[in-house]
C-alpha cells in the first residue's frame, strides 16, 4: 500500500483547522472574562454612590460606608486588570497561533495567575466592605 500525500496534507489541515479554532475558542473566553471582569470593577465603583442615594432617600444611613474612596479604587483596579487580561489574551492567542503552525505548543500561566488575582481581590473586597458594614 502506497500512502497518499494528498490525503495526509488534507488529513492535517483539518486537524490545524481544528487546533486554531480551539484556540479561538479559548481566547474568546478570555476575552468574556475580561469584560465581566470590567463590568463587576465598575458595578463596585458605583456601588457605593448607589449606596449614599439610598441612605439619602430613606434620610439615614441604611448600610454603614467603608472609608471614603475605597470602592471607587477597588473598581478602578479591577476595571483595568480586566482590560490588561483582555490584551494579554490576545497576545497569548497569536503566540499559540504561531506555535501551532511551528508544531510546539509551550503553556502559559500568566493569564491563569492575573484571573486568580482578579478573584481574590474580588472576595478580599467583599469581605472587607461586609465586615465593615456590620
Amino acid at each position: 500500500m502506497t500512502d497518499n500525500p494528498d490525503l495526509k496534507k488534507t488529513t492535517r489541515g483539518i486537524q490545524n483547522r481544528r487546533v486554531h479554532m480551539a484556540n479561538e475558542r479559548t481566547f474568546l473566553a478570555w476575552v468574556r472574562t475580561s469584560i465581566a471582569i470590567m463590568a463587576f470593577g465598575f458595578v463596585v465603583e458605583r456601588f457605593s454612590l448607589f449606596i449614599k442615594q439610598l441612605s439619602h432617600f430613606f434620610g439615614k444611613e441604611v448600610i454603614p460606608q467603608p472609608p471614603h474612596g475605597l470602592s471607587s479604587f477597588i473598581g478602578i483596579v479591577l476595571v483595568g486588570l480586566g482590560a490588561l487580561m483582555g490584551v494579554l489574551s490576545f497576545f497569548r492567542f497569536r503566540k499559540v497561533e504561531q506555535q501551532i503552525e511551528e508544531g510546539g505548543y509551550q503553556p502559559s500561566t500568566i493569564l491563569g495567575i492575573l484571573l486568580t488575582l482578579s478573584i481574590v481581590m474580588i472576595g478580599v473586597f467583599l469581605m472587607f466592605y461586609l465586615i465593615h458594614s456590620m
